[in-house]
């Protein structure tokens, strides 16, 4: 079991570093503190060779380019104060209306102009043993992006034997404000080179959530059965898929309650399985349809459809929608959540 923290230059914004998390099976996960992203997920496939299954860059200076920051796809990054979309950047705590950045459409995207995925986070702590992990914190100051309350977030990266990449999410507030944090890595389980249109998904849900023509959910709840939405028994992601537009969807997870199972993807190329456990209601997939066509690691072309992603959260929106989970994070309470990648390759658990 292996931890190491690398320095990686300073920005204004504070100093960056990489730190490298290995267990003894030989998979390994680099997470960067600036927008705790997670940099690389390298696993053994099939075969025995090494495989990198989520998108992203060689080098740390390439998050900054302005080619990547133009067309901006969030990779690997945090998502926060609020996943999602938030409609006209707008909603109402105890009375009082609260207008936020406006940075999609008219409606509020992933948490404004500069969310969590644009912070440097200070580095509490990272330790070998029993497992590799790493603490991150990030204090969100009252009025950024117009939200309210000092916001104290921690993150937890642990990678286990078991070959289980867990993040677990905890924030205490001030004063009550919205929360609803994801992270947002783009995996490709053949490695990013081709798109992800033959990989193999199963959603433990029998619900989606319905949006509007901008994507912002509405409240109301549609059935998947007899939908190109149905992933309740495994099958490629582009057997129904459109292919000009893919998935962009909220899933609601079937049975939530505690650590629960939210989705499977499996590669019929590598034979690496990922599956998605988490203690939220929602899994959101998005199929990459906004990639841009840019140079990623071992200089490898990405573009759309290049990979997908599942977001576990609440509900989005849900600030907004009386019948969805409570997203009010009050005084004296604690946000906490915990989702776990746990990747094998049918050779190894």
């Amino acid at each position: 079991m292996k931890v190491n923290k690398q320095y990686c230059g300073t920005t204004a914004k504070g100093d960056l570093y990489l730190i490298s998390l290995e267990n003894e099976k030989g998979t390994s996960v680099e997470i960067l503190n600036y927008g705790a992203i997670i940099k690389s997920f390298k696993v053994k496939a099939a075969d025995g060779k090494e495989v990198d299954i989520v998108l992203g860059f060689d080098n740390v200076d390439e998050y900054f380019s302005k080619e990547y920051l133009s067309n901006y796809p969030y990779f690997g990054a945090v998502i926060g104060r609020y996943a999602n979309r938030v409609k006209g950047g707008k909603f109402k705590i105890d009375g009082k209306d609260y207008q936020i950045a406006q940075n999609q459409n008219g409606d509020c995207l992933h948490g404004g102009i500069e969310g969590f995925d644009k912070k440097v986070f200070e580095v509490i702590g990272y330790t070998a043993l029993p497992n590799p992990t790493v603490t991150l914190r990030y204090i969100s100051s009252d009025g950024e992006e117009h939200f309210p309350g000092n916001l104290d977030l921690y993150i937890t990266f642990e990678l286990n034997n078991e070959n289980e990449l867990s993040y677990e999410f905890k924030a205490t507030t001030d004063a009550p404000t919205a929360v609803n944090i994801t992270h947002h890595s783009y995996f490709n389980l053949d490695g990013g080179a081709t798109t992800i249109g033959e990989h193999l998904l199963t959603i433990n849900a029998d619900n989606y959530l319905e949006q509007d023509s901008n994507y912002v959910v509405t409240g109301n709840l549609i059935p998947i059965a007899s939908t190109a939405h149905d992933f309740r028994t495994e099958r490629t992601i582009n057997r129904d898929m459109d292919p000009e537009e893919g998935y962009d969807q909220s899933f609601v997870i079937a049975n939530p309650g505690g650590l629960a199972l939210a989705a499977k993807a499996k590669s019929k190329e590598t034979g690496v399985q990922l599956n998605v456990f988490t203690t939220e209601p929602v899994v959101h997939l998005y199929c990459g349809k906004y990639i841009p066509e840019i140079k990623g690691k071992n200089g490898v072309k990405y573009g759309p459809f290049h990979a997908f992603c599942l977001e576990t959260q609440v509900h989005p929106n849900a600030i907004n929608i009386p019948s969805l989970p409570d997203t009010i994070l009050r005084p004296g309470s604690v946000y906490s959540t915990r989702t776990v990648y746990k990747v094998s390759n049918g050779n190894q658990g």
